[in-house]
């Protein structure tokens, strides 16, 4: 791409898997090296700038898809998401999340309260940015030891790489407010997203830190030629899941103590799934995460997006089924009207 667009411009590789409809099991893409890469591609040719590695239970690991992503690339960079006390902050890189599902942090043997996690993942952070930034760091802290050690090679990016982070809890705005370079929301209403916008900046404020502090959102993307075409799509892709075991995830997510998933839950409530007429929730009751989708034509898809641009963000995380198909798309039909 020769004229760069404007906007920070990220797409997700579904480690967890593909599909083209929840419903149907014939249509999974099954989790793959080659598919991954498929993906990253035809998100490196659609014009993003990075390809959001994800972490649970069931995705591949992040640091080993990242690796080989990354050596079968040529620009797109990655960003790898984290668990608090899963890997050492002597061998960390960053998308910040502590809001982990109970069972899958018991199981994973991560013991401590959620609320403890979150104090970890601070102390975890601070020991980054240290172990990047100074020599011979001595650090005795509640969860993490170091005493001089040598971090190589040097971090490309100075004075370290960036911090994302998404969540909706008092303590991740707190921590996103005192360390994220940027804060990424998931999707809701644009006015919603501006009021947060402005309370972030507020705490950020506290540490110095209110023009340092960019937004994002994670939607996904639902685009076609017509928005007739978008809408028959996006029927398509959850019919007959509602008794799928995806679908049972998002109603356990729903009744955790997770605030985006009791969000998004709350969002899927909304009269004919319609938010906005081109924002859907449909994807929110068969796939756990964010699942806010943007609905239409080109021009509509990308007036949608403009309208969180009006908002405050700068960038977007983005994502849409199947991953490899719909960034294409994306680059195709909806960024040319976005570098307008």
């Amino acid at each position: 791409m020769n004229n760069k667009l404007p906007l920070s411009m990220g797409w997700f590789c579904p480690t967890i898997g593909d599909t083209t409809a929840f419903g149907d099991p014939s249509k999974n893409i099954p989790q793959s090296l080659e598919h991954f890469e498929k993906v990253t591609r035809a998100a490196e040719d659609a014009g993003f700038e990075y390809m959001l590695i994800p972490v649970s239970a069931v995705c591949w690991d992040a640091w080993v898809v990242a690796s080989y992503l990354a050596s079968r690339t040529e620009k797109m960079k990655m960003l790898v998401a984290l668990k608090p006390g899963h890997v050492h902050p002597v061998v960390h890189y960053i998308n910040l999340i502590a809001g982990v599902s109970e069972k899958d942090a018991y199981a994973e043997g991560l013991v401590v309260a959620k609320e403890d996690r979150y104090d970890q993942l601070l102390e975890e952070v601070e020991l980054m940015k240290r172990l990047w930034t100074e020599q011979n760091v001595e650090h005795e802290g509640k969860y993490f030891q170091v005493h001089g050690p040598k971090i190589l090679p040097k971090t490309f990016q100075q004075p370290h790489p960036p911090f994302f982070l998404g969540g909706g809890s008092e303590q991740a705005a707190e921590i996103s407010a005192k360390h994220s370079t940027t804060h990424l929301f998931w999707g809701d209403y644009p006015e919603r997203i501006a009021e947060q916008i402005v309370e972030m900046r507020e705490r950020a404020a506290k540490y110095g830190r209110e023009n340092d502090i960019n937004f994002a959102m994670r939607l996904q993307i639902i685009c076609r030629e017509t928005e007739e075409e978008a809408w028959a799509a996006a029927d398509a892709l959850i019919a007959g899941a509602e008794n799928s075991d995806l679908a049972a995830s998002v109603k356990l997510a729903a009744q955790s103590s997770s605030v985006a998933s009791q969000r998004a839950a709350e969002l899927s409530k909304t009269v004919g799934r319609k938010m906005t007429p081109h924002l859907w929730t449909g994807i929110t009751e068969v796939r756990p995460g964010a699942g806010v989708a943007v609905v239409g034509n080109p021009e509509q898809v990308a007036a949608q997006l403009l309208e969180f641009v009006d908002a405050g963000c700068s960038g977007f995380c983005l994502s849409g089924y199947p991953h490899d198909e719909e960034a294409e798309r994306f680059g195709r039909l909806v960024m040319p009207l976005l570098r307008r």
